[in-house]
């Protein structure tokens, strides 16, 4: 199943309702979209700094993962950043592909 890391920030908004509900709401908040999508929740950890908010989530494919950050997004209660994670095993076989290409100007 895809991996991806997911870096987020509220809003203020979004801050109020994390003060409201508590951390393990969102926890039940999260879990839901994702379980909803075929998903889990790998690891999920508050923050302070650049993000407030750090997800590892496993997903079916990138559409479920798409769908959750266009809803998540519309809500306008944080910002996020989603990075596809690959294994180990996935660069080595990425390495062993041959690609062709000219760099510009070469």
């Amino acid at each position: 199943m895809p991996k991806f890391l997911i870096q987020a920030t509220y809003t203020p908004e979004g801050t109020r309702g994390l003060l409201a509900e508590g951390a393990s709401g969102r926890r039940a908040a999260v879990e839901q979209v994702v379980s909803g999508l075929g998903g889990t929740v790998e690891a999920m950890y508050f923050a302070f700094g650049q993000d407030d908010l750090v997800i590892i989530l496993d997903f079916p494919d990138p559409v479920s993962m798409a769908a959750a950050s266009l809803t998540v997004k519309a809500s306008g209660a944080l910002h996020t950043r989603a990075t596809p994670l690959l294994t180990v095993e996935e660069i080595d076989d990425a390495a062993r592909r041959q690609v062709a290409f000219r760099a510009p100007g070469a």
